[in-house]
């Protein structure tokens, strides 16, 4: 059961898109909902549908979830298939969870429509001028997260003894079906194998065709660590 909080006149709603600085948006936004003992809301918005994300975003998402349940957040919003200007959907949002204040990072404003400097901004003072926005920087130094991975294709497993072979062929043998995501810079077929189980999104490392172990792996994490070393 959620704990109650303290002070209803403050609401707080963190902006994020992919990329490891989410989480830290989300961090900050649990902070100052921690500090002022309010109702903290994380919405992400997506043009695509949720069905056709790839390993990456989707990852993400399941990761935003689990620090929204950890930090006993409010909500997770997901607005997928979502083909309205950014700042309308914020300011919608801010309205019915009659938000006070948001949080958003310095890099959202690119990856959401590729627009004008400060246009969401902007926008959004013009939408909601009574809601304080908090621009939180992101280091520039990070390594992009995208590009991982090859364009998903569609893949089935096939079971062989203790552990599945990956297939592109549709056959009577085949017992998941879902989309692989190749590693680039390889000649065999390693990557990342999503599909659905038990009505859970799965994500499964493939070496060389094959899958031995079904745990769910973090692409994110693998990201993330990759960022460090830089």
């Amino acid at each position: 059961m959620k704990k109650v909080k303290g002070r209803m006149d403050e609401s707080i709603l963190v902006c994020v898109y992919y990329g490891p600085n989410g989480e830290r948006l989300i961090q900050r936004g649990c902070k100052l909902a921690n500090m002022l003992d309010c109702p903290l809301y994380i919405l992400t918005i997506d043009s695509a549908p949720f069905d056709e994300m790839d390993a990456e975003k989707s990852d993400y998402i399941n990761r935003w979830k689990q620090l929204a349940e950890e930090h006993n957040a409010e909500e997770f919003i997901l607005l997928d298939n979502e083909k309205r200007p950014i700042s309308k959907v914020v300011a919608e949002v801010a309205r019915q969870k009659q938000i006070t204040q948001i949080i958003l990072g310095q890099t959202a404003q690119s990856r959401w429509e590729q627009i004008a400097k400060g246009s969401i901004i902007n926008s959004l003072l013009r939408e909601i001028p009574f809601i304080d926005l908090h621009i939180i920087s992101v280091a520039r130094a990070l390594k992009n997260e995208e590009g991982m991975f090859e364009k998903g294709v569609r893949a089935y497993l096939i079971k062989e003894e203790d552990h599945y072979l990956l297939s592109f062929k549709h056959t009577k043998d085949v017992e998941y079906e879902g989309i692989f995501f190749k590693e680039h810079g390889t000649d065999f077929n390693n990557g990342v194998f999503k599909f659905m189980k038990n009505k859970e999104t799965i994500q499964v490392n493939v070496t060389e065709d094959c899958v031995k172990d079904f745990t769910n792996v973090s692409i994110t994490t693998q990201i993330e660590a990759d960022n460090d070393q830089q």
